[in-house]
Order: structure tokens, then C-alpha cells, then sequence
């Protein structure tokens, strides 16, 4: 099952620790099932011919939860992304992966496993895998800034040549989504791709992440398909 609509899907993953709550367990045990829904989730975007999926992991303002929980998603993502490189489906699919934010905050460990699977897929071109960690938006529109400013004052580029389309090409990401879809039923945005997403079609699903089934994941997909997109035109 192929889809041709559809290129770019982003995920903000929410509902976790809801889901661990609900279920009477630690929240980082909402944390490793929502970490077991991705898989699932990529295999769905295998099998419809996605190319790009970005997944909100952790946003700058998720760096000011408790600490215990803070180390123990750190601890998560490390095993995970260390895991990547032993992963033959990884391989097998030519999945690039790619780590989108301020990725020098993170324990050095972390930074080292992301770089290692980084350097490993960057030849894939099958599915581009996007994780936005110690992400926001404002603060990518910020950095992106900076770079332009610095490219400035060493004459590198001119004012005159600013335009949209260079500063897209400075952003973390320079893709935009089709779909956005938040899981856990809150309808915000979160600082989420706000540049990126201007003209996305936004669902918010009731389903907690760990709960997102293949049948409301391909509802979603078949809404979109059903809209009418103008562009502002």
C-alpha cells in the first residue's frame, strides 16, 4: 500500500505519562512504550511510501521537568539510539537518521551515540528519520538567525541576498510536513516547526502516543487526502 499524497508526516508525541498514569506504572515506563509505538509506526510509513517522518522527542522546555525523570529519558534515548546501530531493519530500509536541535546540551554519551548513527545512515535515502531534541522553534528561528548575522559580518553573504528561501536552508530543518498529527488530545502546537508548518494540516487525536493504532493512523492519512489544500490561493 503506497501512498502518493504524502511525503513528510511530523509527530508531536504526546500522552506518555498520561498513559503510564492510567495505567498505575512509573512514567517512564510511558515513556519506553511510546519508544515501542514508533516502531510500529515506522513500519506504517514504510509500507505507504512515506519519506520523511519528524518526531517531537524532547523540547527545550522538557529540560525543566523533575530530574529523575529528565535522567531517565536521557538514559532511554541513549540505549535506543545506541541500539540503531546493531538494528538490521535500519539497514535494510536505508533509514537515514537525524537528530534536529541544540544537541550540544545533552550528556556527552548521548551526543556520541547520535553522531555515531548519524554518520552511519547519512548515505540513506529511503525514509529520513528526524528526532527534534532539546528542540524548539523559536530557538531554531533564533539560531538560524545567528547564522545569517555571522555569514553577514564576515561579508560571507550580503543583506540583499536574505530571503525566505536562505533562511529555510539555515533552519535545523529545511522540510516541510504535509501532516502534522499530536497524539494525547490537546489542540496546541507547542512550539513545534512553526516555520515549517504553515501550511500543514494539523490533527489532534484523542489516543495517547502509545496508543495510536494503524487504523486511526491511516484515518488521519485518508482525511488528508480528502482536503482541499489552496495555499492561500
Amino acid at each position: 500500500m503506497k501512498n502518493k499524497n504524502i511525503k513528510h508526516i511530523a509527530i508531536i508525541m504526546d500522552g506518555n505519562r498520561r498513559y503510564a498514569k492510567k495505567n498505575h506504572m512509573p512514567t517512564i515506563w510511558g515513556h519506553e512504550k511510546g519508544a515501542q509505538k514508533l516502531r510500529d509506526v515506522i513500519g506504517w510509513c514504510l509500507d505507504l511510501g512515506i519519506k520523511e517522518l519528524t518526531l517531537y522527542t524532547f523540547s527545550m522546555q522538557n529540560f525543566n521537568r523533575e530530574e529523575k525523570e529528565v535522567q531517565g529519558l536521557f538514559d532511554l534515548f541513549y540505549k535506543h539510539f545506541d541500539k540503531l546501530k546493531e538494528d538490521k531493519g535500519i539497514f535494510k530500509n536505508k533509514i537515514r537518521v537525524k537528530v534536529a536541535g541544540r544537541k550540544h546540551l545533552f550528556p556527552e554519551r548521548l551526543q556520541k551515540a547520535i553522531q555515531e548513527i548519524e554518520d552511519l545512515t547519512k548515505e540513506h535515502d529511503n525514509l529520513i528519520m528526524n528526532f527534534a531534541m532539546a528542540y524548539g522553534g523559536r530557538e531554531e528561528i533564533v539560531d538560524a538567525a545567528k547564522r545569517i548575522a555571522e555569514e553577514v559580518k564576515f561579508n560571507d553573504i550580503s543583506v540583499e541576498e536574505v530571503d525566505e528561501n536562505l533562511f529555510a536552508q539555515k533552519l535545523y530543518l529545511n522540510s516541510d510536513p504535509d501532516i502534522v498529527i499530536r497524539t494525547g488530545g490537546d489542540n496546541r502546537t507547542s512550539n513545534f516547526l512553526p516555520w515549517q508548518t504553515v501550511y500543514s494540516e494539523w490533527f489532534f487525536p484523542d489516543s495517547f502516543w502509545p496508543e495510536l493504532s494503524k487504523e486511526e493512523f491511516i484515518g488521519i492519512l485518508d482525511n488528508f487526502t480528502n482536503r482541499q489544500r489552496r495555499f492561500g490561493k
